[in-house]
């Protein structure tokens, strides 16, 4: 205890000393986040200064082993992190989905060649990866993949399509499900690549969503040639590292109920536009709706939390991953119906006076895909179902 106490302490002073005031407001767009890759785009001089610093400590992975980038921090470490970031309002340095879904997947089923090669680069943010996963006639039933990757010599040749590839437009590699033997079962035959985006014969194609922006693309594979030392784990079990690879997904993606302490609260909003009674918001309500938005949010991080320790102390996420899943999303589409209703008729503006967008009636549409992508709700239900409560199969 005294060295966690020491190590907060420090922690502490570190971060107020380090981390510009800039990096400490709310978020506003989506350049507040930084992505990292090949060509970085910083907003300003405090974001690159910022990420800097953290990476240079490897607290952009604070719990991935030294010998890869990471802080090397032990789980309670860890936690005192987060608590302390979480306390000075301030921003993750680096957005990443190598960090959040390729890199656990290559700490379990990397060989020690590719970690090396690899994680490095995904905590320093060199790198910037998006997910071939889906395919225009397998999303939900994945496991029914088409993308072919031939064998020829010391290399791969790619054909086929995969769609919903966030930024894929901007990314430099691609982590890819292969279908290796396409005479196997559905489940038997895939492979797990890691594929270059300059590659020749890769293409993609931005995809435009109800919201007006999007950051989802098609992704297009032609005779790609791709090294076989870029293959995770076995030719043909690629599935098994999908399938941990998704709950690390779901988790991100569920980890969108959980609220940014950097957003203003809801309830601050709320007394902002509608003012109070009694020292107290007027509408009872619309009261009673945000409070419990607070107490099952609360319950949501608290959930969060104790899945990351158990994950710390060896545990398989799991089903639980569809969860937290589920459970996150519903939570984020709820906050977003009533961030629209405490504005009122101008919660439907679509863009400003200046011209500019308006923000919350596209957050409000972005929402509902939320429930659909990293694999429905209704599938996640399935899951939960089944592997979690034990229901029995029906028909």
């Amino acid at each position: 205890m005294p060295d966690l106490t020491t190590f907060r302490l420090e922690t502490r002073a570190w971060l107020e000393a380090n981390c510009p005031p800039s990096m400490r407001q709310p978020v506003e767009d989506e350049s507040d986040f930084f992505w990292g890759g090949r060509n970085p785009v910083y907003k300003n001089e405090d974001q690159k200064l910022w990420f800097e610093r953290m990476a240079a400590r490897g607290w952009t992975v604070p719990h991935w082993p030294k010998e890869y980038g990471g802080g090397g921090l032990n789980k309670e470490e860890y936690n005192i992190l987060k608590e302390e970031m979480r306390r000075l309002g301030c921003r993750t340095p680096l957005s990443s989905f190598g960090i959040w879904m390729l890199g656990p997947a290559l700490l379990k089923f990397g060989s020690e060649e590719q970690k090396r090669r690899f994680l490095p680069e995904i905590a320093r943010g060199q790198i910037r990866w998006c997910q071939g996963y889906s395919e225009p006639n397998a999303g939900s039933d994945l496991a029914s993949l088409q993308t072919r990757a031939r064998a020829e010599g010391d290399h791969y040749v790619v054909n086929g399509q995969k769609v919903w590839t966030s930024y894929a437009d901007k990314s430099d590699w691609i982590f890819c499900l292969v279908r290796t033997d396409p005479q196997a079962p559905k489940h038997k035959g895939i492979s797990f690549l890691l594929i270059d985006m300059a590659s020749p014969g890769v293409r993609t194609r931005p995809i435009r969503l109800i919201s007006g922006k999007s950051p989802f693309c098609e992704t297009f594979f032609d005779q790609v040639r791709v090294p076989k030392a870029q293959l995770v784990g076995r030719e043909n079990e690629g599935w098994t590292i999908a399938k941990y690879l998704l709950t690390h997904e779901r988790e991100m993606i569920g980890e969108m109920g959980d609220r940014n302490p950097r957003e203003k609260p809801l309830y601050q909003i709320a007394l902002d536009r509608l003012g109070r009674q009694q020292d107290k918001l007027a509408d009872p309500q619309l009261r009673r709706e945000l409070a419990q938005l607070e107490l099952d949010a609360a319950a949501f991080q608290l959930t969060i939390e104790r899945t990351t320790d158990e994950i710390k102390l060896g545990q398989s996420l799991g089903a639980q991953s569809s969860m937290l899943k589920y459970y996150g999303t519903e939570l984020n589409k709820i906050r977003w119906e009533l961030r629209i209703a405490l504005e009122g008729l101008n919660g439907l503006l679509w863009e400003e006076a200046d011209g500019t967008q308006a923000a919350v009636a596209r957050h409000w549409l972005r929402s509902k895909g939320n429930s659909i992508e990293g694999g429905t709700s209704e599938i996640q239900l399935n899951i939960i179902a089944k592997r979690i409560l034990g229901l029995p199969v029906l028909g």
